[in-house]
């Protein structure tokens, strides 16, 4: 049988697109944007939604609508919204008791109601150390009151084959007995390549995105041909069996803002800019180019705006589109979206990589099998070898 997820704080569903294609059930989510649960609805017609305030929700309600007994559950999910955490928030005025930094609390709430099985809750990097690791510390002491072993990490997303310099923490428990066990990484920096394979290097945006039809400003369509064929493993993995491509649209860029990103070349940014049209100020990144080697910055929902990141394309003179964003943040070609162009890059920008939970499937069946110590075992000598 399919391990059961229930999403919290789900978004379009970043988290559980990951666990779906790794072969789990979503039963369920829950989040404060209509938009982004039509988009979760979209690709999940089978699970229920609830839409409002967490707070809004005793999580005994969700458990009896989904029909679930305590501990029932396989795997509770979910991503508090992080503001308060964040490095973009100057230290200043960053606090403890900051409402928005107490949202991991009624996600414990629902574990406390629930007690699933297992569990992996995601946040900005910077709530591992956060408050000199008080919050870390209190989320652990909790899980582990309610019978959990915990383990927190930060994963670094290229690490795991994410075409992206995004940095995340994950709290990872389980109540099977079992040791949390996060996944060996599959990607390094520099490949390497030896009589027993190796390991492959960090994938870059232009090695995500390469084969997607080309197009002028402003130009694309809801659904297109593809007109290429996939060039590497992950374009092959982000394709699937597709036929189609869906939202490879790129915003209009005009006057000024199109006269910036034709100026520049690929890897340059607002530094870069001729006297004339450089903005007085702006991010180190802003009005850039991706390259061709490197991974992409992290993917934010500004990633509509040239002015809020390197987020021009490459080697054409315009913006990436939807679907080129939703690459980086892998997402595969499948995923429907719903919404207004901006609305479509907020839910991107918002979501968690799923290759982050794709790559976290197999410790989390183990943590639910008899078989753990024997598929850990098995695992850890085919990365040895490849080394």
């Amino acid at each position: 049988m399919k391990p059961l997820v229930l999403d919290i704080f789900s978004g379009c569903g970043g988290m559980s697109w990951g666990l779906y294609k790794a072969g789990f059930k979503i039963i369920g989510a829950l989040d404060s944007w209509d938009v982004a649960l039509k988009t979760f609805t979209l690709n999940h017609p089978d699970a229920k939604t609830f839409c409002g305030d967490i707070t809004q929700y005793h999580p005994g309600h969700i458990r009896e609508e989904l029909g679930l007994d305590r501990e029932q559950l396989d795997c509770l999910i979910g991503g508090p919204p992080c503001q308060g955490f964040s490095k973009n928030v100057p230290s200043l005025y960053r606090f403890l008791e900051d409402p928005r930094n107490q949202l991991f609390n009624n996600y414990l709430d629902f574990v406390e109601e629930l007690l699933p099985r297992t569990l992996v809750m995601e946040n900005v990097a910077e709530i591992y150390n956060a408050f000199k690791g008080e919050v870390r510390k209190q989320i652990t002491e909790r899980l582990e009151k309610l019978g959990y072993r915990v383990h927190a990490k930060v994963l670094f997303g290229p690490d795991y084959g994410i075409p992206q310099r995004r940095s995340r923490c994950f709290f990872f428990a389980t109540r099977t007995g079992l040791l949390p066990d996060f996944p060996l990484k599959t990607h390094q920096k520099e490949g390497t390549s030896n009589l027993f394979g190796g390991i492959d290097g960090y994938i870059s945006a232009w090695d995500a995105i390469s084969d997607l039809p080309r197009l002028e400003n402003g130009e694309g369509a809801l659904e297109m041909s593809y007109d290429k064929a996939p060039l590497n493993t992950f374009q092959s993995l982000m394709r699937g069996t597709n036929a189609v491509l869906y939202d490879h649209i790129t915003r209009e860029l005009k006057g000024v803002q199109f006269e910036r990103i034709k100026s520049i070349k690929a890897g340059q940014g607002i530094k870069d800019l001729p006297d004339h049209i450089r903005p007085k100020g702006g991010y180190s990144g802003a009005y850039g180019r991706l390259d061709f080697t490197g991974v992409a910055p992290t993917i934010t929902r500004w990633v509509f705006h040239p002015g809020s990141g390197r987020y021009g394309h490459p080697q054409q003179d315009r913006l990436i589109t939807i679907r080129e964003a939703a690459r980086l943040q892998c997402f595969t070609d499948d995923f429907r979206f719903t919404g207004t162009y901006i609305e479509k890059a907020h839910q991107i920008g918002n979501a968690v990589p799923s290759l982050f939970m794709y790559r976290l499937a197999d410790g989390i069946r183990d943590a639910l099998s008899s078989s753990y110590l024997e598929n850990r075992q098995s695992r850890l000598m085919q990365h040895v070898e490849a080394q």
